[in-house]
């Protein structure tokens, strides 16, 4: 049964790394300064378009090579909870017709949560550096 479930949140962890990292990616690609002017039309700062873009880019390809996957789940999760809470409650689940709702959101914040509730150990570089600490912990006792 463990396996499985290893098997399945090695799952979750890839597709969610590559899907933000790619949402981060494109903040970057399409010109950041569109996104900065874009979170100030929302009333937010817009300095936290990077931190955003940051937390997707890097947290993404971290995500899929497994390295602080408990850390960088949380950090998504709350980037959804302000996507969420800022942008797409009003719109409603299904979104307006113009702009979608929060459903896909709503579905990465569980997989976030998810992963930072359990973590992700299948085919993870945490678990090489664990492995490495353990290893040099024996051999120095």
């Amino acid at each position: 049964m463990e396996n499985k479930i290893e098997l399945g949140s090695l799952i979750i962890r890839v597709v969610l790394g590559i899907t933000f990292f790619i949402h981060g990616l494109v903040k970057f690609q399409d010109g950041i300064e569109n996104t900065v002017v874009w979170f100030d039309s929302i009333g937010l700062p817009g300095v936290l378009a990077y931190g955003v873009a940051g937390i997707e880019l890097v947290g993404g390809i971290m995500l899929v090579l497994g390295l602080f996957s408990r850390i960088v789940s949380i950090l998504f999760a709350i980037v959804m909870v302000g996507a969420i809470v800022k942008v797409k409650l009003a719109i409603g689940f299904l979104g307006n017709g113009q702009m979608a709702g929060y459903e896909l959101d709503l579905a990465f914040l569980a997989m976030a949560v998810m992963l930072a509730i359990t973590g992700s150990k299948a085919f993870a570089l945490d678990q090489l550096i664990s492995k490495g600490k353990e290893n040099t912990t024996t051999s120095i006792n």
